[in-house]
């Protein structure tokens, strides 16, 4: 699971002197058309041609663009150091072009080279190199469309992340839940775990490449630390009742989580230095789906203590809890975004599920899906697109995502059952 052999030159590639974009992508507009943006095959190493096809499909799974299709493109073989026949590509309507070059160095590492291009304005608008052993050309592509991606938004990118989660098999009476990870784009499944006891709510470091999650055997229930880079697995605690939904604080120095004990669930902070925990609510109601706010100040969770579950906030001591949700149905797996803009959580109306978004002072609440079970929100790191799992009637749950304003819902590529999801920052 190591990530080895990527490195980004920070040179930028020169043509002619680069100019402010005159294309802007408003990620903010209710509704915008999607950018149109071609991306050749890359020249030189026949890895090139895998390496396209990647980059167009990140960029289209955002909805801010609209890749264009290969059979129009009015050039092919283009060179990364020649400057394109402008008028050739607007007359595809193409308003950006992405070309590039793979060349393979005499130590057997690839060097990959791009440029980002305004048709329109005939000027280049980035151009970048990178470095990496051959197994790594997939996290070239993803790191070239998070390039591309902020370039055109102001944003930053997420495609070059991974996202850990529950692959699930068996049948009711003997469930099978293993830990899975793969790239965000559904490539390199792996196996975490070997299916001999059922795991729950994995979560993401937020500062590095570690997972928290739940193991459920008979003999009680048992928080994890596992460390993806080395495969080093740590028990943080043993429970012999149940323990629910632990998650990183955002130094990834603490975790937090919900424990029963005495037939009542309450929150508890442990230090991972020390394993010291600290028990945060004493409320009699069950308290649960702890998240902390980006500057660890605050932390978000779900409570019952009014009747049904709702969100509230209380500071990282346990001190001041408010509640924020007040429209009607059942709030539960409350997560802050990572730029501290909104919640995340799952809310039932009826025989509905949706997930949803609300400021952190339970203001602008806004409903993004809607299905027979739509749960467990994650956010990308960059706060711009969630990934949660949705089930039909009778079916076996999958992974979705949706962006924050609701307009772009998308099946992940991962075809198999799956729930629990948990999105990785964006990989060194």
């Amino acid at each position: 699971m190591r990530l080895r052999g990527l490195i980004l030159t920070l040179a930028a590639l020169l043509l002619p002197a680069l100019a402010t974009a005159e294309i802007v992508v408003n990620v903010d507009q209710g509704a915008t058309a999607p950018l149109p943006i071609a991306v050749p095959a890359f020249g030189g190493s026949p890895v090139g041609t895998q390496i396209a096809p990647v980059i167009t499909a990140d960029l289209a799974s955002s909805g801010l663009f609209r890749p264009l299709d290969t059979a129009i493109f009015p050039d092919r073989g283009l060179d990364v150091n020649t400057q394109p026949q402008f008028d050739r590509w607007k007359a595809i309507s193409a308003q950006a072009l992405v070309t590039g070059q793979v060349v393979g160095e005499a130590d057997g590492r690839l060097r990959v080279d791009f440029r980002l291009w305004d048709t329109y304005a005939g000027e280049q608008l980035l151009g970048l190199q990178f470095t990496s052993t051959p197994e790594n050309w997939r996290r070239v592509a993803h790191k070239i469309a998070d390039a591309v991606y902020q370039k055109l938004t102001g944003e930053k990118g997420y495609f070059d992340t991974r996202v850990v989660f529950v692959a699930e098999s068996g049948t009711k009476v003997k469930p099978v839940r293993r830990l899975e990870i793969m790239d965000q784009d559904g490539a390199n499944p792996s196996y975490l775990t070997d299916g001999s006891y059922l795991v729950f709510t994995p979560r993401f470091s937020e500062s590095s490449q570690k997972i928290t999650y739940m193991a459920l055997r008979p003999t009680g229930s048992t928080i994890y630390l596992l460390d993806i880079e080395t495969t080093r697995q740590e028990a943080l605690g043993h429970f012999p009742g149940m323990v629910f939904a632990p998650r990183f604080s955002p130094d990834g120095r603490k975790v937090a989580f919900s424990a029963e004990k005495a037939g009542n669930t309450d929150i508890f902070v442990m230090d991972l230095a020390s394993h010291a925990t600290t028990r945060l609510t004493t409320d009699p109601a069950i308290d649960t789906s702890p998240s902390f706010s980006p500057d660890a100040g605050q932390i978000v969770f779900n409570s019952d203590r009014g009747g049904s579950p709702q969100l509230y906030v209380m500071n990282a001591d346990g001190l001041g809890a408010r509640r924020i949700s007040f429209g009607a149905g059942r709030y539960t797996t409350p997560v802050w975004s990572p730029d501290g803009k909104f919640i995340a959580f799952t809310k039932q109306t009826g025989d509905e599920f949706h997930i949803g978004v609300m400021r952190p002072d339970g203001s602008d609440e806004r409903l993004l899906t809607t299905s027979y079970l739509d749960e467990g929100p994650s956010w990308a790191p960059n706060g711009r697109v969630i990934m949660f799992f949705r089930q039909a009637r009778g079916g076996r749950p999958k992974l979705w995502t949706v962006d924050v304003t609701g307009r772009v819902t998308r099946p992940s590529p991962f075809p198999l059952a799956a729930s629990d999801p948990a999105w990785s920052p964006l990989l060194n």
